[in-house]
């Protein structure tokens, strides 16, 4: 792992492969840390230069208690790299990760090179869903990470996918409540990201767990619908985790999308 000083906090990232590698960008969800990506770091950096930053509020990055708004995250990014001296990159995101990586596009589309979306979706937060994510913020704020983590491992991680699920939920245990509380904040008063993805030129990749009920297949395929050069790739065997789940499938898929670039 690797630390930066940028935009007033440290961020923690780590970066595998060789520096004039075209460069391949994944952001992790919530509440995670940039370890969900290891099977990705160790198969994609013989080819790429693999770079996977930890979000702001979550493991080695600064903790900013109150709410991070998604352009907060964009930019954290956009510092990163800079700081990384890598101008264009391929960027993958899985749900909270896929939802910046398309804030990413609306805000500096011309240095995607392609667009990965793993289990997440592109509408606005609902009424209903903004007050169940504030009303989240506060309760892991006040009662910490564990009853909330045990809540959601089944639906994080197919339960028979047991080494993954146990990996997963060590992960969640050890995010940080302010931070996951300050993302949950941001996340309630994210934008509508559908109208951008008609607009989005790169090649582009929508991957989904067959057995994901956070984000079903049905909301991989309006992403895919809208995306005017995508490919759809279900992961059988697999939930709301499915590089993790069943990584040769995901990778195999993400090779196939960084051949398209």
């Amino acid at each position: 792992m690797a630390t930066a000083q940028l935009n007033g906090i440290t961020i923690g990232y780590d970066d595998e492969g060789e520096a004039g590698a075209p460069a391949l960008v994944l952001l992790h969800g919530h509440p995670f840390d940039r370890s969900m990506w290891a099977p990705q770091l160790t198969a994609f950096s013989t080819t790429h230069r693999v770079i996977a930053p930890d979000l702001r509020g979550y493991g080695a990055t600064t903790v900013v208690p109150g709410t991070t708004a998604f352009a907060t995250f964009a930019e954290d990014v956009a510092a990163l790299l800079d700081h990384l001296g890598v101008r264009e990159f391929a960027l993958g995101g899985l749900s909270m990760g896929g939802q910046i990586a398309m804030e990413c596009h609306r805000l500096f589309p011309e240095r995607l090179t392609g667009l990965l979306l793993a289990d997440t979706f592109a509408t606005a937060e609902t009424p209903e869903g903004k007050v169940f994510r504030n009303a989240l913020a506060d309760r892991l704020v006040a009662e910490g990470m564990k009853g909330y983590a045990d809540e959601v491992r089944d639906k994080m991680v197919a339960p028979y996918n047991t080494e993954a699920s146990a990996y997963v939920h060590r992960m969640m245990l050890a995010a940080p409540p302010e931070g996951a509380a300050a993302a949950l904040r941001g996340r309630a008063e994210r934008l509508d990201y559908q109208a951008l993805l008609t607009r989005v030129t790169v090649p582009s990749l929508v991957v989904v767990g067959r057995d994901d009920t956070y984000t079903p297949v049905a909301d991989a395929e309006s992403l895919h619908a809208a995306l005017p050069d995508s490919v759809l790739h279900v992961v059988e065997s697999s939930a709301h985790m499915p590089n993790l789940e069943r990584p040769a499938d995901f990778d195999a898929a993400v090779r196939a999308w960084l051949a398209r670039i």
